[in-house]
């Protein structure tokens, strides 16, 4: 097991973590968070190497990507760079990168309940006003879980605040910031039910977050 205390905050650097391999030749990966070896809770960055593949595979608890580079597919289609995808639990498919890709993945975590199949294209979407100088782009929202991209323009500070239900980002450009630290393009960042923080940057910064879910 692996980072599965969800009552204690964990912040990961990707860019600073070696690759492991994975059972598919040619795909490698970053463990974030993982229950066991090759099943249950799991939260990734995934490497495909150009013309590697899986095996087709299921998915009983659902399936989470937010690609980061290159271009990612299975039988539905070709998803390049900032496609966000859910394949709700159930689902089935055989993924293949042609050029290669990286991925954000989060296997093994969705409510049964939730049966929405997800094909965003991230670079099409409007960005939407949020808190202060802000822009949101959601993304997901079922129950208590929430999923965006949010924009910070350069020298933006946020009011401090309480996370029910924790809090996931990525940070995917610029430096994100708080009281406890500097998060550059690449960090992970967990954070438990009701924990709190400061959130600041100095350059404009783009996340991926994930809230209500823990």
């Amino acid at each position: 097991m692996l980072n599965m205390d969800f009552s204690k905050r964990v912040v990961i650097s990707t860019a600073s973590t070696d690759w492991q391999p994975s059972p598919a030749p040619g795909v490698s990966r970053k463990p974030l968070a993982r229950q066991d070896a090759e099943s249950g809770h799991a939260t990734s960055i995934v490497r495909y190497q150009p013309g590697s593949r899986f095996s087709r595979h299921s998915h009983p608890q659902g399936e989470e990507i937010l690609v980061l580079e290159g271009v990612f597919s299975d039988e539905t289609g070709d998803y390049g760079a900032g496609s966000y995808l859910r394949n709700p639990p159930g689902s089935s498919h055989a993924p293949f990168s042609e050029q290669g890709c990286v991925l954000l993945v989060k296997l093994h975590q969705m409510d049964p309940a939730d049966q929405a199949v997800v094909r965003i294209n991230t670079r099409q979407q409007p960005w939407l006003p949020g808190q202060g100088g802000l822009e949101v782009m959601p993304l997901h929202q079922f129950g208590h879980e929430q999923v965006a991209l949010v924009k910070w323009p350069a020298g933006e500070r946020f009011l401090p605040h309480r996370h029910f239900g924790g809090e996931e980002i990525l940070v995917l450009s610029g430096t994100f910031r708080d009281e406890h630290g500097a998060y550059p393009a690449g960090t992970w960042i967990r954070s438990p039910h009701l924990s709190q923080h400061h959130p600041y940057v100095e350059e404009e910064t783009v996340i991926w977050v994930k809230t209500g879910h823990l």
